[in-house]
């Protein structure tokens, strides 16, 4: 009985978040077709981008045997979806830099954080970065729920997709803060190493004395810090300091919502990459420990 319900809700779970990315299907096909939004075609771009991008590597990296596994199978779609996560945040990273370094040497530092700035202007090629990005979650939130990639009754995962997908999608279709959240993708910096380190430990290489490991922990915890939580916090600081330039449309609420959503989340983050920190110094611990079960 308890197993059955377990299911069940395990159903539910996976029918709202699967609904709710139908909805916004139809929302992105409904802007583009009626309201004849063509831009927003970058994100539907994205998305087959990512979805190609899954199955090549699926057919290059993941050659079917007859004698695989149902635990294969789970290993290679999560090897498959964090190898695009890897070249997702490689792209939005790059993207990123290259948006910001060409505002700066274009028009200087001077007023670019303004508050006009961020919410009424849209610098180059930004519109286009956070369309394509946009399109990965898509992709990555269909692709977890495909083959269960997440777990909770509440999967952390999927919720912070779904938010993203809102708040891009709202911030797409009006054309407002499109560069705040462009400086809020500056973290994908970090999600680099935090994939590399996972398809580093798929791989089996796991020695913590190992002078790349080392170098990867140094850079993983360099930008978790540089890279998102201080800006994340500086972003958030920004936002309720300039809360009385907003007008009394939804941009500010969801702006704050989407926020303090992300701060959560990065120190829930944070505490598992403690976890996984010591974890991975104790390793001779670790095994002696299993020997002796």
């Amino acid at each position: 009985m308890g197993r059955e319900e377990g299911g069940r809700q395990h159903g539910n779970v996976e029918n709202f978040f699967l609904g709710t990315l139908i909805l916004w299907a139809v929302s992105i096909c409904f802007q583009i077709i009626f309201n004849n939004r063509t831009q927003l075609l970058y994100v539907v771009a994205g998305t087959f981008f990512y979805q190609a991008s899954n199955s090549l590597i699926r057919i290059f990296f993941c050659k079917p045997t007859k004698t695989n596994t149902h635990t294969d199978a789970d290993r290679d779609a999560l090897f498959v979806n964090t190898s695009v996560s890897l070249l997702h945040s490689t792209i939005t990273s790059a993207s990123v830099v290259f948006i910001l370094l060409r505002q700066v040497l274009s028009n200087g530092p001077n007023g670019m954080f303004d508050h006009s700035q961020l919410v009424e202007h849209t610098w180059p090629w930004a519109f286009e970065a956070l369309c394509f990005s946009c399109g990965y979650f898509a992709y990555d939130q269909w692709d977890m729920l495909c083959y269960h990639l997440y777990s909770g009754w509440i999967p952390s995962i999927l919720v912070h997709h779904f938010v993203l997908l809102i708040c891009f999608t709202l911030a797409l279709s009006r054309n407002v803060t499109i560069n705040y959240l462009i400086l809020t993708l500056v973290c994908e910096l970090h999600s680099i190493f935090l994939h590399v380190r996972k398809l580093r430990r798929m791989s089996g290489v796991r020695e913590a004395k190992s002078n790349l490991v080392k170098l990867e922990w140094f850079l993983n915890w360099f930008t978790f810090f540089v890279a998102r939580s201080i800006p994340h916090v500086l972003i958030t600081v920004k936002l309720i300091r300039d809360s009385n330039k907003f007008g009394r449309g939804m941009e500010l609420p969801l702006a704050l919502f989407g926020m303090a959503g992300m701060n959560m989340l990065n120190i829930g983050l944070g505490l598992d990459l403690v976890k996984a920190f010591k974890r991975e110094r104790k390793p001779h611990q670790t095994n002696q420990h299993h020997h002796s079960e």
